[in-house]
């Protein structure tokens, strides 16, 4: 890495970018410090020795496999007080009238969960009560009941996931699903199709002097912020940043990385190329990308004789999309396509990175074919500095899949079939089912419609994280039995039921003894050790609350579900997932191993069963527009997944309340900035205040989870069964 300085890289003039839009790293680290008094040391201590349980870039300490610098972003920062506030005074409890109304982050600060605690129906609020107790009540109700198991990705390692499916299997069910399931379940089904396997091909290291990485539908500055220090690193390799959205995000275009003496002082220029494009248009761009590429003999045509198969059908699908159709698809010019293709032309490497703009759509699965099929026209697979990289924004989520804790997948990413059952069956020695299980969202929908009675939660809040949040509070309303695995309150838990509410008290990772590991991004599987500190109450690992579950209600597999600690599941894990051999020897700080290698593919054979990649045909979605509606979508903010931290994003100015509104609509319309107005679709409505914002005309932009009450929650991709996160509304001045 280059440490000599290179001004034509630099954003500002202005020392520390003063005066300019920008976070306040610096800020940051002071609010950190003030969020952890009485806990400093420890907070100390999870910094140096844990694996961090934000994004899923991966760490040991504050250190990484990337760079030889500091690996420590704001995001960790403020996670911080989840991992070292004290116990919660679950007086506040009895009565949960009091605790109506208020915000998430008022809740979760009131404490971490102490003791297993218990709401019968009809009851103001909860009391405590013993594990015993609730692990009785809960595995009598799980032994009769039609139930289902939802885990969060926060923070939780891959111990967790794989005690757990195997618990729920355990019980005779595959309803078990994971956040995944509404982040890059469409990545996880068009990967897995076209190149054999639902990962990242490739590892951050590529991104560094590779000829070109293009973002798509992805805001690694709100979202990984450690990922902009290694784009910092990359520009000063000479590597070339192009980006495709529909909203030019200010901070990939501008961007002072606060550990790094060049970029803090006067900030870095990351993107070179922006490819504007119509939320819900990155089909009909990214087809016209490759069609130019096929007009201009710009494919790597040794690659895709030799390593692919499906070329020609998708080329004559292409040949017979017009132009006209797919500019006003995308809503960007045939010119624009024709400079990313160009780029891409001349690229001897290159880098796809996308996320929740591709993945979040009824048709997410046809938009990463069509990033797939770019990919492997270009040949940028299997090799140094190129790769395809659905970046991801939890520590637990590519582990979550892997482990099995999928509805629709065994450990190892195996489809749920007679065959694969079996081979579970077989090591574990209980009988697995079959057939798929629900999914997350198809548990909501059987909970509303009366065909499921239980719901075990870890983590996460359905209200937050789901399209129609009032839909979501009647499913939940309707269960006979919900019990809430967590470590802080949510909302969902104090939604009054038709049954009994148990909350049980969970570890974080740095509490558990015998340490736990996570998956990150790039497939490098990371040791976590537990972390000396104090204890909240009587929370237990949720490895143990799953298995312990299925024990009780199932006592004649007790011995088949119970393990003695972290140590025994990974080694079992090794035997369930072979391409997760090394993970049983991980037993220290700064263990880890990478399964696949830096790259996959490297030998020239993908893991397909003729070992081809496969071309797509990908049709451009039938999406119409009535005159003088808007394609709304929803975004991030100063938050990590649900959690909100700021009211204000230092990159661009915008409450929570912000409708982001191009210049040109909004002076059409007449609406200055604040102006107050109505965003419809159908019956369901959103109040909030315009700011303009470089966005593309015809399209909004509004904060989730606030905006999740315009969205429908029918809308799903037919495969992966994803929520469609935008819709189609109308403005009304108020």
């Amino acid at each position: 890495m280059s440490k000599r300085l290179n001004p034509a890289n630099w954003a500002s003039l202005r020392p520390f970018g003063i005066g300019l839009r920008k976070p306040n790293n610096y800020l940051e680290l002071w609010k950190a410090f003030r969020s952890v008094k009485g806990n400093r040391r420890y907070a100390w201590r999870i910094l140096n020795q844990g694996t961090c349980d934000g994004c899923a870039l991966g760490t040991q300490g504050m250190r990484d496999w990337t760079m030889d610098e500091i690996h420590l972003c704001n995001i960790r920062l403020r996670l911080l007080p989840l991992n070292t506030m004290p116990a919660l005074d679950v007086s506040l409890l009895s009565d949960v009238s009091g605790l109506a109304g208020k915000r998430s982050a008022e809740l979760r600060d009131l404490g971490r969960l102490p003791y297993p605690m218990l709401r019968r129906a009809g009851e103001p609020g909860f009391r405590r009560i013993s594990w015993d107790e609730a692990l009785g009540l809960a595995a009598g109700e799980l032994r009769e009941s039609r139930f289902g198991a939802y885990l969060t990705s926060r923070g939780m390692p891959n111990e967790n996931y794989y005690a757990a499916q195997k618990a729920v299997r355990a019980l005779g069910t595959n309803n078990i699903d994971n956040a995944a399931r509404i982040c890059h379940s469409p990545s996880t089904v068009a990967l897995k199709e076209t190149i054999g396997a639902a990962a990242t091909t490739c590892s951050y290291t590529d991104w560094i002097g590779s000829d070109l990485i293009v973002f798509i539908g992805s805001n690694p500055s709100n979202n990984q912020p450690v990922a902009m220090k290694y784009l910092y690193h990359a520009k000063k390799a000479g590597t070339r940043v192009a980006m495709v959205n529909a909203y030019r995000e200010p901070g990939m275009d501008k961007y002072w990385v606060p550990s790094n003496a060049e970029s803090a002082l006067f900030g870095t220029k990351i993107t070179d190329e922006f490819f504007g494009v119509n939320v819900g248009g990155d089909i009909g761009f990214l087809n016209g990308v490759l069609k130019h590429m096929i007009e201009n003999d710009w494919v790597d045509k040794e690659f895709a004789d030799q390593r692919t198969t499906g070329f020609e059908e998708m080329r004559a699908a292409l040949a017979g999309q017009t132009w006209a159709e797919l500019e006003a698809l995308s809503g960007a010019s045939r010119d624009d396509m024709f400079r990313l293709a160009e780029l891409l032309g001349a690229a001897k490497s290159a880098v796809f990175v996308w996320s929740m703009g591709v993945t979040q759509h009824t048709y997410g699965e046809d938009n990463v074919r069509s990033i797939v099929n770019l990919a492997l026209a270009g040949g940028f697979l299997g090799r140094d500095r190129c790769g395809l990289m659905p970046i991801r924004g939890h520590s637990g989520v590519q582990g979550g899949a892997e482990m099995g804790a999928y509805a629709t997948g065994l450990p190892g990413g195996l489809p749920i079939t007679p065959e694969n059952a079996t081979k579970f069956a077989d090591m574990w020695g209980f009988e697995v089912p079959a057939t798929p299980g629900l999914t997350a969202t198809d548990m909501i929908d059987a909970a509303h419609s009366g065909d499921l009675d239980a719901l075990v939660s870890s983590g996460g809040n359905f209200l937050e994280v789901l399209p129609d949040p009032a839909y979501c509070r009647e499913a939940l309303s309707r269960l006979r039995l919900r019990v809430h695995i967590d470590i802080v309150l949510s909302s969902q838990m104090l939604v009054p039921g038709a049954g009994d509410v148990l909350l049980l008290p969970a570890q974080t990772r740095y509490e558990m003894v015998g340490g736990v590991t996570e998956t990150s991004t790039e497939r490098r599987i990371i040791f976590s050790p537990e972390v000396e500190g104090p204890r909240a109450g009587e929370a237990w690992p949720e490895w143990k609350i799953f298995t312990e579950l299925a024990a009780r209600a199932r006592p004649e597999l007790s011995a088949k579900v119970r393990f003695t600690g972290t140590p025994q599941i990974r080694a079992e894990i090794e035997r369930a997932v072979p391409f997760y051999e090394g993970i049983a020897g991980l037993a220290k700080f700064g263990d880890n191993v990478q399964y696949g290698g830096r790259h996959l593919f490297a030998d020239g054979r993908f893991q397909t069963p003729d070992g081809l990649a496969r071309f797509s045909v990908v049709e451009p979605p039938a999406l119409e527009r009535p005159d003088g509606s808007f394609m709304v979508a929803t975004r991030r903010g100063k938050q990590f997944n649900s959690m909100v931290h700021e009211r204000l994003d230092g990159f661009n100015g915008a409450t929570r309340e912000a409708v982001l509104m191009s210049p040109y609509d909004a002076d059409r319309l007449g609406l200055p900035d604040g102006a107050a107005v109505e965003l419809r679709s159908g019956e369901r409505t959103y109040h909030g205040k315009v700011l303009r914002a470089p966005l593309m005309p015809g399209n909004l932009q509004v904060h989730w989870p606030e905006g999740n009450v315009l969205l429908d929650e029918a809308r799903r991709s037919a495969q992966a069964r994803i929520p469609d996160y935008n819709a189609l509304v109308t403005v009304r001045p108020l």
